[in-house]
């Protein structure tokens, strides 16, 4: 459960928790979280995540353990690519309207399998079956900058960052988001987990 609730949680200080938690989580010394009949009580009373991520399902990325973070802690969104649809925002926006939430990170992962059959249809022509194909499809513009010469991992690394910068663009371009960021409501951060090593990468 959240210190203090998410209200009086600042960016800043929401964005020192999970990077507390993940050096937690990377040095072995992570706080298993153990349900009781108080916390849970407490949390039938309401949420109060002091942050909001959006992640790729990616059954290997758990946000909660990776950040080390407790129940009600975090407000988790959760797709294949870590892409924006409309869903995706009405949720974000949820977290925005009603929880109040001054961190919106959005967390991509190396080797991502949805980033990878992007760059594949972008390289090779690949077609994936037909709903994948529109979530490839959402990934599409991020791909446009890249330098497809690149070896194949060093290609893939590119493209899941560059997918996390261009969600967190389509994000930035809301009304909500604009209305949020101009009065300081909200700070929107990327990251990429590392599989190998358990480490959250901030990006600059």
């Amino acid at each position: 459960m959240s210190e203090v609730s998410g209200q009086s949680v600042s960016a800043t200080e929401a964005l020192r928790r999970l990077r507390d938690g993940n050096e937690r989580f990377l040095g072995g010394s992570a706080r298993v979280v153990r349900a009781h009949k108080d916390m849970l009580a407490s949390l039938l009373e309401g949420q109060r995540p002091y942050a909001t991520i959006l992640c790729c399902s990616d059954s290997r990325v758990p946000p909660e353990l990776i950040f080390d973070a407790g129940l009600g802690d975090l407000f988790v969104v959760r797709v294949a690519g870590n892409v924006l649809s409309a869903e995706v925002a009405g949720s974000l926006q949820y977290a925005a309207a009603h929880l109040d939430t001054a961190l919106f990170l959005v967390l991509g992962h190396e080797g991502c399998g949805a980033v990878e059959a992007a760059v594949d249809t972008k390289v090779k022509g690949t077609v994936q079956r037909s709903r994948i194909q529109i979530l490839v499809n959402n990934i599409m513009p991020a791909l446009s900058g890249l330098d497809l010469r690149l070896p194949p991992k060093e290609l893939l690394s590119s493209a899941v960052e560059a997918n996390v910068r261009w969600t967190m663009h389509q994000i930035l371009e809301t009304p909500e988001a604009k209305a949020s960021l101009a009065t300081g409501r909200m700070v929107l951060a990327g990251a990429v987990y590392d599989l190998q090593s358990g480490r959250v990468r901030l990006l600059a």
